[in-house]
């Protein structure tokens, strides 16, 4: 779907055609992207409704694939449109900020009361604040995010709920543990904490042979168990912002002491 270089809908890709300009016009091609993404978020609410709670994390993933590919389709093809940008932003917000929350609702949080709903609800606020906020700032360094993105949020709690089921870890028992971390995500993509956004890896460019080996590696690896290798680079993910920030401090007050 369509992007903009400054207005886009936080899935870690520019947009805009060879002009920079974006049409007035609606373009089916990269619309029909978003369009399955937006149905791979609706479907994880209906599966999350069924307690079919694996399929409606593997529903968000998709909803991530489907996100990634709408702005380049829109780039490579030059049918980036205002209508885009914009559905695209309401496709995010249902795919990545209401149907994570509303899964982890029925997976733990319903469990305690009023108290769960109201955490789940600090979750969808956050990535609504978190798409608001990147839609209309200006970009400073498009090498970080200010904030974590609502698709790595998104990505977090899916796999928290994926990695869970598959090890028969019901959310009951823990969930605890899982308001703590749907609240600590919903802060995390509202901060100011710097998160890299890979934009500045040129995929264009020429690669040596063994990098194509090390991207057949990866799929390999995330074949052999989905669940956890997702949930571990999800995880560290969402860690590499603090740690980075923490180590930036550190390294700054060091050599201040000098």
């Amino acid at each position: 779907m369509a992007k903009q270089s400054s207005k886009k809908a936080d899935t870690d890709i520019t947009a805009g055609g060879k002009s920079g300009k974006r049409s007035k016009g609606i373009y089916i091609l990269p619309n029909l992207f978003t369009t399955g993404g937006l149905f791979a978020g609706f479907y994880a609410i209906v599966a999350a409704t069924q307690g079919k709670f694996e399929a409606a994390a593997v529903a968000i993933f998709i909803a991530m694939v489907m996100d990634g590919l709408d702005g380049r389709v829109a780039r490579m093809t030059n049918t980036t449109s205002d209508f885009g940008v914009e559905y695209d932003s309401l496709a995010d917000m249902i795919a990545f900020g209401l149907s994570p929350s509303l899964v982890v609702y029925e997976w733990a949080l319903m469990s305690k009361g009023k108290l769960g709903w109201l955490v789940a609800f600090i979750y969808v606020a956050s990535a609504a604040l978190r798409l608001a906020r990147f839609n209309t700032q200006r970009v400073q360094d498009k090498r970080y995010f200010q904030g974590l993105p609502s698709p790595a949020g998104a990505a977090f709690m899916a796999a928290l709920v994926w990695f869970c089921v598959d090890r028969s870890i019901a959310g009951k028992p823990i969930a605890e543990l899982v308001m703590v971390l749907t609240v600590l995500i919903g802060a995390a993509m509202v901060s100011n904490i710097k998160y890299r956004s890979f934009k500045d890896l040129d995929l264009k460019d020429r690669v040596p042979f063994v990098a194509i080996l090390l991207v057949v590696l990866v799929y390999v690896v995330i074949s052999l168990d989905p669940p956890t290798v997702l949930f571990f680079i999800a995880s560290v993910y969402a860690l590499s912002g603090p740690v980075s920030c923490v180590w930036r401090w550190r390294r700054k007050t060091g050599s201040s002491d000098e």
